[in-house]
């Protein structure tokens, strides 16, 4: 899997909670660095996170399963990242070059080493050495060592597809964007380094090792690509096992020796019911191990901890909710996302399948090419037939996944699939403006003809399994309907946890003691989403209210749902506590602060351990947090926003106007930087220089209600009327249905 990053998407793998003084945002975002020069090496062979197992090597694994070890040689596993060579480098370096933005770029030999002269660190062109490739297919990568253990993601990349399809040529990430030396997407910056971003899903048994007091990594691995052990875990045990070991241990015999046994699919059978054409399965599908196993790496989601353990995912990292720029409101893929989160809304995964139903997991091939995969479980003579796609057979419409998983492509020529395997609906794209999979191909027609040829074909709308585009775009535009559709959702058992989990993130936005009884269901959820979503939500609440809530979330059977319990407490006054009930936040609170260590590298990191200990009242260690942030990246807009606001707590304003024009000074185009020195300047009672910097906020980011109801509130309260109410309309423009701009409109009505 490669990866590629966007201003909109930055940072895709890894995600930090920022608790901010508006409430819990998402950040996207990667690692960082300080010279030194330590360079990477492979772990030993009998080192493993979990000291009793041990990762043995493929070679091991390969004497009794040849097999498997056939069919996984060649995978995108096995080239996942190689060394440089004369058979894994793709590439032209036969002094080939390239040119963006001013630059020319220059591939070329060096005494047998593979070259490129490109603009470095500090915007000069110099000969950087590649040391890995990274992926082959339809990209390839290449990584470049730089000083503190660092390797970089170069943005220039290489397609590998062939001439006829439009490649054999070096290419450039970000084709639309200017990028020089300073910019974030830049190869040498944060949002491109492997170590934090990209190393731990193509690698076995990847340890990152940052040092966060000389800022360099020491990163390792057990093998260079996605071998056995990456999914099956250390195999030690499992060779004891296989050797019928004296001491084996009954657990050990019980599961071969293994931390997890992959055996979903055991025992089970899909027939086809004749009547509805659908396959059921003989019996339920038992867990989730193998489809979470998968997900570790095919989903966006955070890393919370690193002694990943081949087990429930949420034990280690976070997946991503249906958020607006990752998903559209359907659920539909927009941002990098991979197949997690979207096949986790399937009607497929709530009937059982699991990803080797379809994919052989070695080879990663599917099980039958074309429509074959999809006639394992469902009836040709139903499905695969101009009766039901109303297309000619072999043409783009007569292919299952052309209407059921319409693609979306990424880093350029990278076309990845919507697992949501959901039924077209341009009659939603009319309503709430979604794509749909007709549109994809007629991109000549609109929406509304999509509409009524499948209404005409069918004789109705289909609607299909999931329901809650409806209720989420309503949340995404403020709507005053929003509420009740989320409430509603929300009783909806049958539809997906990630959507329902959404709903009550979005939920945040209304929370009040009426709707306390919603979040503590939500909290007792036996979905560990749903209940992760939930603690999110009650940083809205003052402290006090959040304990009777949330603290028994403090002994969930799930350690990144305790870690959150953790943060959401923070602010709690210990003296009100039980000792034992102070000895079970401690307890607790060890998760959080291994979280914390393992993301050091993450300026999110660091602000999350800054508004910890915020809260705590603890405000030398939240500085001190809050400055490693700008350390590690002085771009950090939300890093100059909360140490403001800590030195507003500690009546320390000047330095804090003092950081807040530091960070403009970098980053002019901020709006949210604007907006809170604009607040600053209204507490300190400048109100001509507060309108300035509150005007300007707008300026940047008129799609944001809230800075135009700032601005407006603001500028009533200077005697200035007839401006606000402008502000007012004109952001209501935008942002129609934002029910605190309405409130402000009718009182500019009532007064008029």
């Amino acid at each position: 899997m490669t990866v590629s990053f966007s201003r909109k998407y930055l940072g895709l793998a890894v995600s930090a909670l920022l608790m901010t003084a508006v409430g819990l945002t998402w950040l996207y975002y990667d690692s960082i660095r300080k010279p030194a020069s330590v360079s990477l090496k492979p772990s030993a062979s009998n080192e493993s996170s979990v000291a009793e197992y041990a990762f043995v090597g493929r070679a091991v694994c390969a004497d009794c399963h040849a097999e498997q070890d056939g069919l996984w040689q060649g995978s995108h596993h096995d080239l996942a990242m190689q060394e440089v060579g004369e058979q894994t480098v793709l590439g032209d370096f036969q002094d080939a070059e390239f040119s963006k933005d001013g630059v020319v770029s220059g591939f070329f030999r060096q005494n047998g080493r593979f070259m490129v002269r490109t603009d470095g660190p500090d915007g000069k062109l110099a000969d950087f050495e590649i040391k890995y490739t990274f992926g082959v297919t339809p990209l390839q990568q290449y990584l470049i060592e730089l000083p503190g253990g660092k390797l970089q993601a170069l943005s220039i990349v290489w397609d590998s597809r062939t001439k006829e399809q439009g490649g054999q040529r070096w290419f450039h990430l970000y084709p639309d964007e200017k990028i020089d030396h300073q910019d974030e997407l830049h190869w040498t910056r944060r949002s491109q380094n492997w170590n934090f971003m990209c190393a731990e899903c193509h690698s076995t048994n990847l340890q990152k090792n940052y040092d966060a007091a000389s800022r360099t990594y020491h990163t390792t691995w057990s093998e260079i690509d996605v071998s056995c052990e990456a999914c099956h875990g250390p195999g030690s045990r499992h060779v004891s096992w296989a050797n019928k070991a004296p001491d084996l241990e009954y657990g050990d015999n019980q599961m071969k020796g293994l931390q997890v046994l992959l055996n979903d699919r055991h025992g089970a059978v899909w027939s086809i019911d004749p009547r509805s054409g659908n396959a059921r399965r003989n019996t339920p599908r038992g867990s989730d191990k193998e489809i979470e196993i998968c997900a570790r790496c095919h989903s966006r989601r955070a890393q919370l901890f690193d002694d990943y353990r081949h087990g429930p995912l949420l034990d280690t990292h976070l997946p991503s909710l249906l958020r607006q720029t990752l998903y559209h409101a359907d659920g539909q893929i927009d941002g990098e996302v991979y197949e997690y989160g979207s096949f986790l809304q399937s009607k497929m995964y709530q009937a059982g399948v699991t990803c080797s139903d379809c994919h052989e997991p070695h080879s990663l091939t599917l099980r039958a090419a074309g429509n074959g995969v999809c006639r394992q479980c469902h009836a040709a003579d139903k499905y695969d037939d101009a009766k039901h796609h109303f297309h000619a057979k072999d043409s783009a419409g007569g292919y299952c996944v052309d209407c059921h998983m319409p693609a979306k492509t990424y880093m350029g020529v990278d076309a990845r699939r919507d697992h949501g395997f959901r039924i077209p609906r341009p009659d939603l794209s009319e309503k709430i403006g979604i794509p749909n999979a007709c549109n994809a191909c007629h991109a000549d027609k609109p929406a509304q003809w999509a509409a009524d040829t499948v209404r005409k074909w069918y004789g109705h709308d289909p609607k299909g399994y999931q329901d809650y585009a409806e209720a989420l775009h309503a949340a995404r535009i403020g709507s005053v309907e929003a509420k009740e559709k989320l409430l509603a959702l929300l009783e909806e058992k049958d539809q997906p946890a990630i959507a329902r989990a959404t709903a009550i993130s979005e939920l945040a936005s209304w929370l009040s003691s009426e709707l306390l009884p919603v979040f503590k269901q939500a909290l007792q959820d036996s979905e560990p989403l749903l209940r992760s979503a939930a603690l999110e939500a009650l940083e809205q609440l003052p402290p006090d209210q959040r304990w009777p809530l949330a603290h028994d979330r403090l002994r969930d059977p799930v350690r990144s749902v305790r870690a959150l319990a953790v943060a959401a407490l923070a602010g709690i006054d210990r003296k009100s506590l039980s000792s034992a009930e102070q000895a079970e936040y401690e307890q607790a609170s060890n998760d959080y602060f291994d979280s914390l260590a393992l993301n050091a590298d993450d300026p999110a990191a660091q602000v999350n351990r800054g508004n910890f200990h915020t809260a705590r009242n603890e405000f030398a260690l939240a500085e001190s947090a809050y400055q490693e942030a700008l350390t590690l990246d002085p771009d950090f807009v939300m890093a100059y926003i909360n140490l403001a606001d800590l030195f507003r707590l500690t009546h320390r304003d000047s330095e804090g106007r003092a950081l807040l024009e530091r960070g403009l000074a970098r980053l002019p185009g901020s709006a949210d930087l604007h907006h809170s020195l604009g607040l600053l300047h209204a507490r300190q009672k400048n109100t001509a220089r507060a309108l300035d910097s509150l005007q300007r906020a707008v300026e940047l980011a008129p799609e944001q209600a809230r800075f135009s109801y700032v601005y407006a509130v603001a500028l009533i309260g200077s005697g200035h009327a007839q401006e606000a109410q402008v502000v007012v309309l004109n952001a209501l423009k935008l942002t129609p249905s934002d029910s605190a701009l309405n409130a402000l409109n009718i009182q500019f009505t009532t007064e008029e």
